[in-house]
């Protein structure tokens, strides 16, 4: 048998020490909220209020850098696993109308798990009037996806996770494993890819973020 090669020696990797940090470059931090129960998203409104849910289905709100007790709104929630209150996003004309929009997971008839998109209007930091625009997106224990935005065309995206079902990711008849557009009064743009549906990208797993490049308005 042929003689086995001598390995040739590892390279050793280059040792990088970190650069000191001084304490100039270490910020401050202030605790402006505790004892909270699992926040998930939060949006700052023009006057600086900054307006974030908690899973278990409240809207709170923090002024002037302190924590009102009193949520703006509780909202009846399934919330199980990574299910619950999720997404949170205020309209463009907020100062105007009040809108806040959010993401939740609900029990439907047969007590199966379903998320939707409802629609409240927002007075002296109390919730009312509120408006489902999108109901009846498949839901699970995981995989809810549950995020809004609003692009920089002012339509409202709204994430979904493949509810645990990773074929319903492809399946255009299903709201499940998608970015979701939509007008902010809930109807479906005309110019969505697909007539009629509200569905504006598919084959996503769980998407629970989204960003615009600024200046390209790439959507990541």
């Amino acid at each position: 048998p042929a003689p086995v090669p001598t390995p040739e020696p590892a390279t050793p990797l280059p040792v990088i020490s970190p650069s000191p940090i001084s304490s100039r470059q270490v910020p401050s931090l202030e605790a402006v909220a505790s004892g909270l129960e699992v926040p998930w998203a939060m949006a700052f409104a023009p006057d600086g209020r900054l307006f974030f849910t908690e899973r278990p289905g409240r809207i709170r709100v923090i002024q002037q850098g302190k924590l009102l007790e009193e949520p703006v709104a509780r909202l009846e929630v399934a919330a199980t696993g990574e299910s619950g209150l999720l997404g949170l996003a205020l309209d463009p004309q907020f100062q105007l109308n009040g809108y806040i929009y959010v993401y939740y997971t609900y029990r439907d008839s047969a007590r199966g798990l379903k998320n939707r998109v409802e629609r409240l209007t927002i007075k002296e930091n109390k919730a009312g009037d509120s408006k489902v625009l999108l109901e009846g997106i498949p839901g699970n224990a995981i995989h809810d996806g549950g995020r809004l935005k609003f692009g920089p065309d002012g339509k409202l995206y709204i994430t979904t996770g493949d509810s645990g079902t990773a074929q319903l990711s492809q399946d255009l008849h299903s709201l499940a494993g998608k970015i979701l557009r939509l007008n902010p009064d809930g109807t479906v743009p005309q110019d969505n890819p697909f007539s009629g549906s509200p569905v504006y990208s598919y084959g996503n797993r769980n998407s629970e973020g989204l960003a615009w490049q600024p200046g390209t308005g790439i959507l990541f």
